[in-house]
């Protein structure tokens, strides 16, 4: 596979018009139609919108890791990104997935950039990945951004770190209309779910699982000491879901920052105890609920000296508890992919709202794209405008010299709704009609003697 991206990377004009025919084949479209696509959206200069990326459904907790990005490797990423060209991307990378959305010449650019930007390899990549591109990475975008690919059917955490995704690539520069447009549509569409099936009912989540696994596994879960390391986004919905489910009020609350955790404390009335104080609090815990974003593990086994038994719930990717920990007398450790493979009557519930779901995604990516066939035509059809109007004017100074007493202000009403009725046929056709929409605006641009519409 490597090698074959790599071929066309580096491919004359003749093979890479070969490929496109191929894949014009597969989607059952006019090659004339795949090479004009995105130019005539004027979304990209030659380029093509990939989604590449890998998840928990081929990639375990480990190879998900090598590929993990933090805020500050997702901003170089971005910035490098900027600075060779790429200049129209985002990134999310969560605990089950690592996704790059793009505009680039082909797929690997942006392969080589998350390679050279996590630890994982290119060899190691290919094993696990996938790729798609144009209408299939707008399609993976509204499965992904609506919790159907989601680990925990219906865990919608994903849509807030879309937006986040998107407006740290606005701020840096790397954001277009399209990709504007393509992830406000997403989370419309996450709103109409949400609000319209069961598929959100329940708190099933990441967070919520870990809450799950204690509800099952202690006869009293309000007795246990609960020591919650990481108060970052995983950290606050463990910590209510903690609070409301389990009644428990003992629990303590650790950040590197201590003012987070602090903040999270006051509206529960929780403990808080500094970062130098870990190793002490560890000792007193029964449950250990590591949520920590750190790039290597941040519970060791020298960290680990209870008398008593210890279940360590690590919800982090990469994972943030060291593998030898499992190794400790007493230690119990499950990590979030194990937790997320749990299933109760709230998935039950939720898996029968998914027809309705897809009908809704299906309404709303139909209506996604019909504004992309729209910003295809539309700089013809500005300049066919543009053309009729030229002609009615002409045509109303030829006759305002030839008739005595011309009525200027009837000839333009006339002329202008002859316009708008002829403008209205063509845009009604060009709509309705999207097998044909290329051959169409080339035979108006043909009729109509109009210039080529000006690539941005």
């Amino acid at each position: 596979m490597i090698s074959f991206w790599r071929k066309i990377a580096c491919s004359d004009k003749n093979y890479t018009l070969s490929v496109t025919f191929n894949f014009s084949v597969i989607l059952n479209l006019p090659v004339e139609f795949l090479i004009r696509y995105m130019e005539d959206y004027n979304i990209s200069r030659g380029k093509h919108f990939y989604t590449i990326g890998l998840s928990y459904k081929k990639a375990d907790a480990e190879v998900r890791g090598h590929f993990s990005l933090d805020d500050v490797g997702k901003r170089n990423l971005l910035e490098q990104a900027k600075a060779e060209g790429i200049d129209e991307l985002l990134i999310t990378s969560t605990c089950n997935r690592t996704e790059i959305y793009g505009f680039a010449q082909h797929p690997f650019q942006l392969i080589k950039l998350l390679c050279e930007h996590t630890h994982g390899t290119v060899e190691e990549f290919e094993k696990v990945a996938y790729v798609y591109k144009n209408k299939e990475a707008i399609s993976h975008m509204f499965r992904v951004g609506t919790g159907l690919d989601s680990q925990i059917l219906g865990d919608f955490e994903i849509i807030s770190q879309l937006k986040s995704a998107f407006n740290q690539s606005k701020d840096i520069g790397v954001s277009n209309p399209f990709l504007e447009r393509l992830v406000n549509a997403v989370i419309q569409t996450s709103k109409r779910i949400k609000n319209e099936t069961d598929i959100s009912s329940g708190a099933t989540s990441v967070s919520f699982a870990s809450v799950q696994y204690i509800l099952k596994n202690y006869e009293n879960p309000a007795d246990q000491n609960i020591l919650l390391f990481g108060t970052g986004k995983i950290g606050r919905n463990t910590c209510e879901n903690l609070v409301k489910h389990t009644k428990n009020h003992k629990i303590t609350l650790i950040n590197r920052t201590k003012e987070k955790a602090e903040k999270i404390a006051g509206k529960f009335e929780l403990t808080v105890k500094d970062y130098a104080d870990l190793q002490a609090e560890i000792r007193q815990a029964d449950i250990l609920i590591v949520a920590t974003g750190a790039q290597t593990p941040t519970i060791t086994k020298e960290l680990i000296y209870n008398k008593k038994d210890l279940l360590i719930l690590d919800l982090s990717i990469p994972k943030n508890v060291s593998d030898e920990v499992q190794d400790l007398p007493g230690v119990s450790v499950i990590h979030l992919d194990h937790l997320s493979q749990m299933t109760d009557e709230t998935l039950e519930r939720r898996k029968a709202a998914i027809p309705q779901a897809k009908q809704i995604i299906s309404e709303m990516e139909a209506e996604f794209n019909t504004w992309l066939e729209t910003r295809k035509f539309a700089p013809t059809i500005k300049a066919l405008k543009k053309k009729l109007k030229d002609m009615k004017d002409a045509e109303v100074d030829f006759q305002r010299r030839k008739i005595e007493n011309f009525n200027d202000r009837q000839a333009e009403i006339l002329g202008d709704r002859i316009i708008q009725k002829i403008m209205k046929q063509f845009a009604n056709h060009l709509r309705g009609d999207s097998n044909s929409t290329d051959e169409s605006l080339e035979l108006i641009q043909k009729v109509f003697q109009l210039e080529e519409p000006v690539k941005k």
